[in-house]
């Protein structure tokens, strides 16, 4: 039996249990839900058996307390194949009144919930996994804490990952699978994944037909437009490029809205500060993967086709690093968000926590002209930020893709690679 690899998730589903009578532990799919689940539970069912899947169906409808049975936590892996365990299982944690009974896991939302199956609120919390941040996969030395930074903590740190490590990083991704094998074993991961969006997943959530070739020229315009706020105008417009049928909005956002039940996509929403003169705030999401790894492999990019494309790779990166803040903000009980105004002055992540402190993040790939560029970006916003309103920023960091060290510049600025950071 391969060897358990520690997730950050574990330690806020574990806190979660203690405060629920279930949670809910939703992503994509490979990307460690279900391990993660049996590590914590003390009973499984797995809806997916194909041998049993068909008879698990027909008991969730005549008897759902059956597939309730069992040593709590009790987990019900992919319980999204029945969506009316939804109901059965916020009645039966009303009837225990008890904390820590059922983990269900799921890597799609079910387009049969019906209202009442979303009064769920109270009852069973939500957690969302993505695929491992590079603490997770333990290619950052987790030097840094995200946490220490908000604390005001000094921090040092030294990295060796170059570029060619970088570009490497970015292809194989986050999934278990990929990681602790062979480059070619661990490249092909990303690539079946796409294959499996391409011609299956997509369809899981409403079971309607999607295009399999507009589904893949989709891909490709997120990914030719990832970590930019593009309109899904401007998205569709690119996909219909030498497509003779029409592709309405409203197709559009059928297949993106698949795309996000399966958590393939997570845009970044926009930032809302209070600043100290009126400017007016770009409210467009920033267009983002769950992992860095969809962009590459709908484009069709190795790790050497992007070190001969910077700019694509500089863009992808910050899918990566915004996938590791997601992770980490997580265990900090954070949201991301991104900030951008009509002057152009911008911010690639925003980690805001719930106690209202948060940091400003640029990122940059590396290269000590672009890393000055997002010091001087990161202090000229912080100055418009209106103190007698809200808290000022906790910290200011430049989160690099290849840089020697972590470090403290004069003006305050933090300068920390991400093969430093952890949560």
């Amino acid at each position: 039996m391969d060897k358990y690899m520690t997730r950050i998730a574990d330690k806020v589903i574990a806190e979660r249990l203690e405060a629920k009578g279930a949670i809910l532990i939703e992503g994509p799919k490979w990307c460690g839900k279900t391990t993660t689940g049996k590590h914590l539970a003390k009973s499984v069912i797995e809806m997916d058996r194909p041998e049993m899947t068909n008879q698990y169906k027909q008991m969730a409808e005549l008897n759902p307390s059956v597939l309730l049975t069992g040593e709590v936590p009790h987990m019900i892996d992919e319980w999204q194949i029945a969506p009316n365990l939804w109901n059965a299982v916020r009645y039966e944690v009303d009837q225990r009144d008890e904390f820590g009974q059922f983990i269900l896991t799921g890597s799609s939302v079910p387009a049969s919930l019906d209202s009442s199956a979303h009064t769920g609120t109270g009852r069973i919390g939500r957690i969302k996994m993505r695929p491992m941040s590079l603490f997770e996969s333990k290619d950052s030395s987790g030097s840094v804490s995200l946490a220490s930074l908000f604390k005001g903590e000094n921090i040092s740190g030294i990295d060796s990952h170059d570029i060619k490590s970088i570009a490497y990083l970015i292809c194989r991704g986050g999934w278990p699978k990929a990681i602790g094998t062979t480059e070619k074993v661990a490249l092909r991961q990303a690539f079946d994944y796409y294959d499996a969006i391409v011609n299956d997943d997509i369809n899981r959530v409403d079971g309607e037909k999607k295009d399999r070739e507009r589904t893949a020229r989709l891909l490709k315009s997120y990914a030719r437009n990832v970590s930019q706020q593009a309109s899904l105008e401007s998205i569709r417009e690119d996909v219909v490029v030498n497509d003779i049928e029409s592709f309405s909005q409203a197709t559009l956002y059928s297949y993106i809205d698949s795309l996000k039940k399966i958590f393939v996509i997570e845009d970044s929403p926009a930032w809302n500060p209070n600043l100290r003169s009126k400017t007016a705030i770009r409210t467009t999401d920033t267009r983002y993967f769950v992992d860095p790894s969809i962009a590459s492999a709908a484009l069709g990019l190795g790790p050497n086709d992007l070190i001969n494309d910077l700019n694509t790779m500089g863009l992808i990166f910050e899918n990566l690093c915004i996938r590791d803040l997601r992770v980490y903000a997580d265990s900090l009980d954070g949201q991301i968000y991104h900030y951008r105004d009509k002057s152009g002055l911008e911010c690639d992540a925003v980690i805001h926590l719930r106690n209202g402190d948060y940091g400003l993040i640029e990122i940059k790939l590396g290269g000590d002209k672009l890393i000055e560029e997002g010091a001087k970006s990161l202090l000229k916003l912080s100055d418009k930020i209106d103190t007698t309103k809200m808290k000022k920023p906790s910290f200011l960091m430049i989160l690099c893709g290849v840089a020697p060290f972590a470090y403290q510049r004069k003006d305050g600025v933090f300068v920390v690679p991400i093969g430093c950071l952890k949560d």
